[in-house]
């Protein structure tokens, strides 16, 4: 089966922001902290009652990002997200019902695995970039690293636990095309406005070197 692939959106840049908004004003500022330090794919996970409305700001009013759900767990927000403007879509594991859901959806999706058979069996069913998560309690770069020999051809997007000190780790693997992280999105920082210092995490981060191969 050949779905939409998020591959030419991951290869923008080697770190997925996961973003969670709780004040609606924090959404476009945030955004474009991001784009301007060269983090253009953005997360917004449904975690808050404003999270779909966040979405909609940004895909309407910030140049060069794209915007994407996480969290997503079932069909109801598969449409809601899309209706919204994004232009991807993470979830943190995939029940049969949602995979399902996710075959039929017209745009990117990163489905979530914790192993290697939901890895495999989503891989079969023409998934091409996978969400490995939570990464660090799961096995980390060591689980992935592992896999890599016997099932080349699978593609991770690993997050949970993952920030500045280890992702150079996981993106030093070929089959790592970018990591997922909120250590560029520092609650602290939103919540004081600082955005400048959410735009100077996105710069370092932006220039992480990873190795896997993109095309």
């Amino acid at each position: 089966m050949s779905l939409p692939s998020p591959l030419s959106f991951v290869a923008k840049a080697p770190v997925v922001p996961v973003v969670v908004i709780e004040r609606l004003e924090d959404a476009v500022p945030l955004a474009r902290a991001l784009v301007e330090g060269g983090l253009p794919l953005i997360e917004v996970t449904l975690r808050t009652p404003v999270a779909l409305e966040a979405l909609r700001l940004i895909a309407a009013e910030v140049e060069g990002a794209i915007a994407g759900a996480g969290t997503v767990i079932n069909r109801a927000q598969i449409d809601a997200t899309i209706a919204a403007g994004a232009t991807f879509l993470v979830s943190p594991g995939t029940t049969p019902e949602l995979t399902s859901a996710f075959t039929e959806a017209p745009i990117p999706i990163m489905a979530g695995c914790a192993t290697a058979s939901e890895a495999m069996r989503l891989a079969e069913l023409g998934f091409e970039v996978l969400k490995f998560f939570p990464a660090e309690a799961s096995g980390g770069a060591a689980f992935l690293k592992s896999i890599a020999g016997p099932l080349p051809h699978l593609r991770f997007c690993p997050t949970g636990g993952i920030g500045p000190a280890n992702a150079g780790d996981y993106l030093a693997l070929p089959n790592v095309v970018a990591v997922g992280g909120s250590w560029v999105v520092p609650s602290d920082a939103i919540r004081a406005g600082d955005f400048g210092k959410v735009r100077e995490l996105a710069t370092a981060a932006s220039q992480l070197k990873r190795a896997a191969k993109f095309g």
